[in-house]
């Protein structure tokens, strides 16, 4: 018969136990402390990569982007206060608050145009021009990470991916499903007809009638009568690229 361990043997268990577990948290502690250790070398690097590149970082916005990366690598974000050592040394607060401003304008400027949703890159370019030809270049990734910043705000923009586009919205509202269907079946050419819709995704002509119409009253389509086989055409300036307005 197998004896059960006296009231010593558990005491010296459980002091093993006891040990294990301190020896265990030791470790913990140990390489939660080197972790520290090297994001404190990893981001005194990149202070040091910064100052070095600063010219770089505020002219190339490929670099800039990169710039980015390395940072969010290393758990930093430039734009996370308006004070500190990144605004001093990059500027970059006043970089994207005035690109900010310079959204907003373009936007606002196009809104009756386009009912609210604009092309990435036709914001972009919106933005580009606003600057004018002295000023540094801006590239999507900047607009995208300031719109970021206008979200906080509560402003109401945000970015909204529609297939292989990214539309930049700034008014109030959410597409559902059957708006984002038709607006991804239009993308390729920025128009459709309600009898695409009701072909293409099987829709029964009251709902394919009464999205469009829905889109049509919200200033997110135009209405073509003009075909030349007489059936109405729905067309979306936001999938416009190349024909929005000058602002």
């Amino acid at each position: 018969m197998r004896r059960r361990p006296g009231i010593q043997g558990l005491q010296k268990g459980a002091q093993t136990r006891d040990q294990y577990k301190v020896l265990g948290e030791h470790v913990q502690q140990t390489k939660l402390e080197h972790m520290k250790s090297q994001m404190a070398i990893f981001k005194k690097s990149l202070e040091e990569f910064a100052i070095k590149h600063r010219s770089d970082i505020r002219r190339d916005p490929v670099f800039r982007a990169q710039f980015h990366t390395m940072c969010a690598n290393v758990g930093v974000d430039p734009l996370a206060s308006n004070k500190g050592m990144w605004v001093q040394l990059l500027g970059f607060g006043d970089f994207y608050y005035e690109l900010g401003v310079q959204i907003v304008e373009a936007c606002l400027a196009t809104r009756a145009y386009n009912g609210g949703f604009m092309e990435l890159g036709s914001l972009r370019n919106a933005v580009q021009r606003r600057r004018g030809a002295a000023a540094d270049p801006v590239s999507e990734d900047d607009i995208t990470r300031a719109i970021g910043k206008l979200k906080t705000l509560g402003s109401g923009f945000r970015l909204v991916k529609l297939g292989n586009k990214s539309l930049v919205q700034s008014v109030p509202g959410e597409l559902n499903q059957d708006k984002n269907a038709a607006l991804n079946l239009a993308q390729s050419n920025g128009y459709i007809s309600q009898e695409e819709l009701m072909h293409s995704l099987r829709w029964s002509e009251t709902r394919a009638s009464k999205t469009l119409s829905a889109l049509l009253k919200e200033g997110l389509a135009m209405l073509d009568n003009g075909a030349a086989d007489g059936k109405p055409l729905t067309w979306f300036p936001c999938l416009q690229y190349n024909t929005q307005p000058a602002v």
